[in-house]
Parts: structure tokens; sequence; C-alpha cells
């Protein structure tokens, strides 16, 4: 088993965390990782995006081209990625501030209101664990308890109190998502 993941959003959204705690928890379940983060010069704001590979075999390069999940956090990440979701994969999006939803129709589209979940939780900062919770409850590749370790080595040991606040939102986002379901074009 290989999977294949960008996470795409904008700086500031947790995009690069949600991509490290996914390696770590690869990592706990014995399997090759790798994580390739990509970001502009500014910290907040500006665009970035990781790849997470996890296999049960040796990897051979961490630059992809072509995925097979894509979590899709903005607008600008939609329109560089969802194009390189191989047919058969999988796009999950957070339609906040989306103008133009996904169209294709050979994959599978899942939708996922983190940023309007975490702000009813009371803490937007836990929008990207909501956003993991939809990504685990579709694509279960890694355990939840590894999840917790993963986020156990990613946060300072001064935020461990924030893990169970942070499996909540992953709880949330697993109860949360919504398949879309693209008609055929005529």
């Amino acid at each position: 088993m290989t999977e294949e993941i960008i996470i795409a959003g904008f700086g500031g959204q947790g995009v690069l965390s949600m991509g490290k705690i996914l390696a770590y928890s690869g990592i706990m379940q014995n399997q090759e990782v790798s994580w390739m983060p990509s970001y502009g010069p500014e910290m907040r704001g500006g665009t970035a995006n990781v790849t997470v590979i996890l296999s049960d075999e040796r990897i051979s390069s961490p630059y992809l081209k072509i995925f097979d999940t894509a979590i899709i956090l903005n607008q600008q990440s939609m329109d560089k990625f969802a194009e390189g979701v191989r047919p058969g994969g999988t796009l999950i999006y957070d339609p906040n501030g989306i103008i133009q939803h996904p169209t294709r129709t050979d994959i599978h589209i899942f939708q996922i209101e983190g940023n309007r979940l975490a702000t009813e939780m009371g803490n937007k900062k836990i929008f990207n664990m909501v956003i993991l919770g939809a990504f685990l409850k579709i694509r279960p590749i890694v355990l939840l308890e590894n999840v917790i370790e993963g986020l156990k080595k990613s946060l300072p040991e001064r935020y461990h109190n924030l893990i169970p606040l942070n499996k909540e939102a992953i709880t949330m986002g697993m109860n949360n998502v919504i398949p879309i379901k693209i008609k055929e074009q005529v």
C-alpha cells in the first residue's frame, strides 16, 4: 500500500503540521514515510503545501505531480492541484473561500466545513485537525491512536494539554465529512 497525498492552503491553516502529524503516524505504524513541505516567504497568509507519502515499501522520490489524495483549503490550491488527483483518487476540500468548486467526475470528492466546525468548537486553531479527521474517515490509512502519538511528537510538550481537544476535533471531522456527487456533463 502506498498513499501519495498533497495538503495545500494558506500559511497559518496548519497545512504543514497536518502533514507532519500524518508522517509521524505512519512512522508509528512502521511505514516508510516522506514529508516534503513547500511554502512562500510569508509565515501567514502565503501559500503553503506539503506532500506526504506513506508506504509499505521504500519510497523512491518525495517529489509528486500526481496524487492519490488532495486536501485543498483555498482557491489557489484548488486551481493548482485539483487536476493532479489521479483518476479514482480523492479530493477533500473546505468550501470556505472556494469560488470554483471541483467538477471532475473521475475522482471521489468530499467536502468538510472545517473552518465553521472549528469556530463552533470555540478554537479556530483546531481547523486542521477537523480536516485531518475527514481524511481519516475517508482514507483510514493510519490508526487514530497513532495519530494521537503523532500529535504528541509534533506538539511541544507545553501544548500536550490540548491533545484531548485535538482528538475531539478529529472526531468532529470524521462525523461531518460529506460526499459530493458531480453529475456527468452531457
